[in-house]
């Protein structure tokens, strides 16, 4: 068992639910003092997909022990957080730089003037830019799985990188297209999608994930239970994803020249001189160990870890991957609340 008891979904004194209107979209986010309610620095802990800000679940207790304020909101489309349509709303509204923009927001909202900034999956994406977007804010950034890729003044489309280095994001191309929707819709469905991707299998090997096919529509009732995402977090997740279903979740995937579009205003910051951890999950079968290789001449404050994990390793390791974060904290200086 993890040495933390994370967060639980049905109530938790540890943490508020609070929402805050950014930008013009209303967002849910979980919201933490440490005991006392004085802290020396802020965290903000951004999810990727198919998650939630309850994905930090095992990393927000560690976080508060060590005297940290911690906000893990929900991202647009996601949760209690609002989901807009695109159209008539721009596919853009769900690119990094919105996402940069609504964290921004969210710093001032609650009054913090500068943050350390974590992410993972498409979380980590959004910090990497975040950071580019706003360096007077972001003082730190750990990414869990997420590599760092800097600005490219070309557009390369996903078909291009799947043809080329990267077969193993064909999947982005299935859910981009419109097509998983369409078999995931209601409650049952979204259960047996979400224990799929969190690693559950059929009674014969079944998955619900292919990393060059995408979601494998045909097994998801075949899923059994995940070792992951399971009993009331399972509850709270389907939960929360009924709330909007899957069509603004993956509005994410439908992103990549928007985002290439607003990165050519970021092409002379690629270099990120911030003292930055980027933690890989040795197991994780579409974001490889062999796509972090040449982070190290753009990011000159890089710290790395790695954890013997899958894509999940926030929750399938915790205890590992909290060491590492808390390591790489202390060692920045923050230290712990018992040495304050």
């Amino acid at each position: 068992m993890p040495a933390i008891r994370p967060i639980d979904p049905d109530g938790d004194s540890r943490v508020e639910h609070k929402t805050a209107v950014l930008n013009g979209n209303t967002y849910h986010f979980l919201y933490g003092v440490p005991p006392g309610g004085t802290f020396h620095a802020t965290v903000f802990l951004i999810h990727g997909w198919p998650d939630l800000s309850m994905g930090w679940r095992y990393q927000i207790p560690m976080l508060l022990d060590m005297g940290f304020r911690v906000v893990a909101p929900d991202m647009l489309g996601y949760g209690g957080t609002d989901a807009p349509k695109s159209p008539p709303e721009p596919i853009s509204t769900y690119g990094l730089k919105r996402a940069s923009d609504d964290i921004a927001a969210l710093a001032k909202h609650i009054g913090a003037k500068q943050i350390v900034l974590g992410g993972h999956d498409w979380g980590g994406s959004v910090v990497w830019r975040a950071a580019a977007w706003y360096p007077d804010l972001i003082t730190h950034v750990f990414s869990v799985c997420t590599p760092y890729t800097p600005p490219h003044r070309k557009y390369f489309s996903l078909e291009q990188l799947v043809a080329g280095e990267l077969p193993q994001f064909q999947y982005q191309i299935h859910l981009a297209s419109g097509e998983v929707e369409k078999a995931v819709k209601d409650e049952a469905s979204i259960r047996a999608f979400l224990k799929g991707l969190y690693g559950a299998k059929g009674p014969n090997g079944e998955l619900a994930f292919d990393p060059e096919k995408g979601i494998l529509v045909e097994n998801l009732f075949k899923i059994g239970e995940s070792r992951l995402l399971n009993g009331k977090m399972l509850d709270y997740y389907v939960r929360e994803f009924s709330r909007h279903g899957i069509h603004p979740t993956l509005n994410w995937y439908r992103t990549r020249r928007a985002n290439w579009e607003d990165d050519l205003a970021l092409l002379d910051k690629k270099v990120i001189k911030i003292p930055v951890l980027f933690i890989q999950a040795t197991y994780d079968n579409v974001l490889k160990p062999e796509m972090a290789k040449n982070m190290d001449a753009l990011l000159p404050n890089l710290t790395r870890g790695e954890v013997p994990a899958t894509h999940w390793a926030l929750t399938q390791k915790p205890d590992e991957t909290n060491a590492i974060i808390k390591k790489w904290l202390v060692n920045q200086g923050f230290g712990t609340r018992s040495s304050l």
